[in-house]
């Protein structure tokens, strides 16, 4: 009889399999994680369009993304004709501060990173174009992109070349002094020449291209050097979220020009029709959404007073019914105020309106509002429908025949007009059931005559 608790030989060797099967598991396991540590992703964000707050929002919610995540890099594909320096900043100072190493990639192919794209591709820990791409020309603007006074101008240009300085330094002196011409002179370079000076680490075809070209590259993240591990990592694409998207979509003229008319026409037809709230709200919305989007445009703001001013003259002629001449002076005016708000001398031209859309918006808006005229010159031309007034011209018929003579030789009888009942009086007499027509109103009293035909 065998001992109790005590094991055979052949339940030692299943329990010795089952161990050696737990231990390769095991070890399996920490491989993979390994594995996967050195193959992690790299979360690719995709811009095209002006810099933004919305950019800037987009940007640091991808940064955080893949700081959760432990991406192995953030990759920014760009494509920007500038934008204004407030949120320019933002973004320096996110890729600047961030633990994940960021790569900016001017793609694809015709993309630009033109003035302000230019200080955001400096601040990457890592950055690369594509073939027939361009960089530069990052000197600083005022509002409506006209020339700053000359005290301004110099302390912004003296502020800008210092960050660049900063920025390029460990690229070494020529990318330094290119960059620093960048902001001085305007000066944009190909994607080959960036190269050549040293203001960029590659220039490749796409992104796998990109990431195979960086892999193992040496960059300092957050005061630590980091060796990219990119030649086969996943792309995870991180999209915009539906309010980045319209917020962007904002910082175009025409949809902004589009917005302004809409505004106005939508409260215009709120306040000759009160009591709803519908064509309020909308209006209310549509103009908040277009001074959101004229905001992050460099516009010249007397464009706007000209436009409130058309819109003025729109009012006008739609309550005042002046034949349309108010309507023609109000589209001009509009148009006027289009071209100064987004194309005055020096605008970028990222911010400026084409003339055929400004001439279609403004001629649309005018036609509206000369419709809306007419349609008011109608309504008071229109014989009244309602009251005493309402009765003149209507047809009626007799239900009580004229033949007996009251006062001043008229002849008494009653007649039906609109479902109700009317004492009447005629010239003439006339039977039951034919038709009269209304003439005149004296109280309750009605005067009628025989209608012809």
């Amino acid at each position: 009889m065998k001992e109790i608790g005590r094991k055979s030989p052949r339940q030692w060797r299943k329990m010795w399999r089952i161990a050696l099967l737990n231990l390769w598991v095991l070890l399996c396991a920490i491989a993979w994680q390994q594995v996967q540590a050195q193959d992690g992703s790299v979360l690719v964000l995709e811009i095209e369009g002006p810099v933004t707050p919305a950019m800037a929002s987009y940007f640091e919610r991808g940064i955080a993304a893949a700081e959760e995540t432990g991406a192995t890099a953030v990759l920014i594909v760009l494509d920007t004709p500038g934008g204004n320096l407030d949120p320019t900043q933002d973004i320096v100072q996110l890729l600047r501060t961030s633990s994940v190493p960021v790569i900016v990639y001017i793609g694809p192919r015709g993309a630009q990173a033109a003035s302000a794209g230019s200080i955001i591709t400096l601040a990457a820990h890592a950055s690369g174009m594509a073939p027939e791409t361009v960089i530069g020309a990052a000197s600083p603007v005022g509002d409506g992109g006209a020339e700053l006074e000359e005290t301004i101008s110099r302390k912004l240009i003296e502020d800008l070349r210092a960050q660049v300085r900063g920025l390029a330094a460990r690229r070494g002196e020529a990318a330094v002094a290119l960059a620093e011409e960048m902001i001085e002179d305007a000066r944009a370079v190909t994607a080959d020449e960036a190269l050549e000076i040293g203001l960029i680490d590659v220039v490749a075809v796409d992104i796998p291209d990109l990431l195979r070209q960086l892999d193992g590259r040496v960059v300092l993240v957050d005061g630590s050097e980091v060796a990219l591990a990119t030649a086969v990592a996943r792309q995870q694409p991180f999209a915009m979220n539906f309010l980045e998207q319209i917020l962007q979509m904002l910082a175009n003229p025409l949809l902004v020009s589009v917005l302004f008319a809409i505004g106005a026409q939508a409260i215009l037809i709120e306040l000759s029709s009160p009591g709803g709230w519908v064509a309020g709200f909308i209006g209310v919305l549509a103009l908040a959404l277009g001074l959101y989007g004229a905001g992050q445009l460099p516009v010249n703001w007397l464009g706007l007073g000209l436009i409130v001013v058309a819109f003025a003259l729109f009012a006008a002629e739609a309550l005042a019914t002046n034949h349309g001449a108010l309507g023609v002076t109000g589209a001009v005016t509009l148009l006027a105020g289009l071209l100064v708000l987004f194309n005055s001398p020096g605008s970028p031209e990222f911010a400026r309106i084409s003339v055929p859309g400004a001439v279609g918006v403004s001629v649309i808006t005018a036609a509206f509002f000369i419709f809306v005229a007419m349609k008011a010159m109608a309504a008071q031309k229109r014989q009244p429908r309602t009251g005493a007034e309402g009765l003149l011209g209507q047809t009626a018929l007799v239900r009580k025949a004229f033949a007996t003579t009251q006062e001043a030789g008229a002849y008494a009888g009653m007649v039906l007009v609109n479902g109700e009942l009317w004492q009447a009086r005629a010239e003439e007499p006339i039977a039951a059931g034919e038709k009269v027509a209304v003439t005149a109103v004296s109280g309750l009293l009605l005067t009628v005559k025989r209608q012809q035909g």
